[in-house]
């Protein structure tokens, strides 16, 4: 899906440019963020590797990449003074077994091509194919659990996509924003999204912060036709119309107004267009999807930042997973630190910005009454 992504991103910077700020980590000081656990475990996956490209493995040759990914980058977070929130998927929705059924499938021709790859592959192409079969496993899921509870960092089991209940918790105002890579989060209507949020640091990118309802008043859409449009870009629940990219799909959406009225224009004019509406296709059950995501209701979410228990990590870190004591021992003393520094919140969570008019900045009373009145 990486494409359409790019075709979304691409398409909003054209007609919606207020909706992207350029930020740092520092700039997010005191905000609360809603984050995708498995984006983050698939990450770590990957990048956090020894010399020689292998993951990082424990004595007794368990992977342990996601652990040293998460105990760091969290801290890093931490000390920046953000306080994170990691959510976890639950059950997929039922609509997306044809596509995880896919997913199946090419990683398992991955790992047939990287088996015969193992015999006369160079490092970089075994790298290429070994992206491509990565995935978080259910133990590693309970790991990264365990690990964050040990460092006093909450999380939440989200009924089905992470996506949605973290978009939901920014939507709602329980956290500032939702940080994720996928655009598609934008359909579930986080207040803001954060992209390159927990790789910002170690690729030296800036975080990209999106404003939902800049996005809408931009495109000059409400949100059942921005979901529809993102529908015929391209989703994780169903296929795309052949044909149709990002620019054709605006177009499209500006002309007939809707998705079904594409569909209906499509089917009843074949002679009229080259596009194919593909067979059963589940459009409608997708945008089901994207406006009545399964959630949980926000008073079913606990989100409190506690002191880490420095003991529990160094049983868990050093005596079962084999990493250095001095090194998690001082891990968790900036984590402790930062928490504790960090509970502070920001001025603008106090205080509200009011932008006054010229018309009214011209009233101020002026002289030595005005400034006896301003010092009051």
């Amino acid at each position: 899906t990486l494409t359409q992504h790019i075709g979304l991103n691409q398409l909003l910077k054209e007609h919606a440019p207020d909706a992207f700020k350029e930020l740092t980590m520092k700039s997010l000081f005191g905000r609360k963020v809603a984050i995708d656990a498995s984006m983050c475990l698939y990450q770590y996956l990957i990048a956090v590797r020894q010399q020689d490209g292998q993951q990082l493995t424990s004595e007794d040759g368990e992977t342990t990449s996601h652990l040293l990914g998460m105990f760091y980058r969290t801290i890093r977070m931490v000390e920046n003074g953000l306080k994170p929130l990691y959510v976890f998927d639950g059950k997929p929705p039922v609509l997306k077994g044809g596509e995880l059924e896919k997913r199946l499938l090419k990683r398992q021709e991955a790992e047939k091509q990287m088996a015969e790859l193992k015999e006369t592959g160079t490092a970089e192409e075994l790298m290429k194919f070994e992206k491509r079969t990565v995935r978080a496993s259910r133990e590693q899921n309970a790991e990264a659990k365990k690990l964050l509870q040990l460092m006093g960092i909450p999380y939440v089991d989200a009924p089905s996509e992470a996506e949605a209940q973290c978009a939901e918790l920014a939507r709602s105002g329980k956290v500032f924003a939702a940080a994720l890579e996928d655009m598609d989060t934008l359909c579930y209507e986080p207040k803001f999204l954060l992209r390159h949020l927990t790789v910002a640091e170690a690729r030296k990118l800036p975080v990209d912060q999106i404003e939902f309802s800049e996005v809408l008043k931009g495109l000059d859409m409400d949100k059942l036709t921005f979901v529809d449009m993102c529908i015929l870009l391209g989703c994780d629940y169903c296929e795309t119309i052949k044909g149709v990219g990002p620019v054709t799909a605006y177009k499209l959406i500006k002309e007939h107004g809707s998705l079904d009225n594409i569909v209906e224009w499509i089917e009843k004019n074949p002679e009229k267009t080259k596009y194919k509406v593909p067979e059963n296709w589940p459009y409608k059950e997708a945008k089901e999807l994207f406006m009545n995501p399964e959630l949980l209701n926000n008073d079913e979410v606990d989100v409190k930042w506690v002191e880490p228990n420095v003991d529990g990590l160094v049983e868990f870190m050093v005596k079962d997973k084999g990493f250095s004591e001095e090194r998690i021992r001082s891990g968790a003393e900036k984590l402790k630190k930062s928490l504790k520094g960090g509970v502070q919140g920001r001025l603008d969570g106090f205080f509200t910005v009011v932008k006054l008019s010229p018309a009214k900045r011209k009233a101020e009373p002026k002289g030595k009454a005005g400034k006896k009145k301003a010092k009051k």
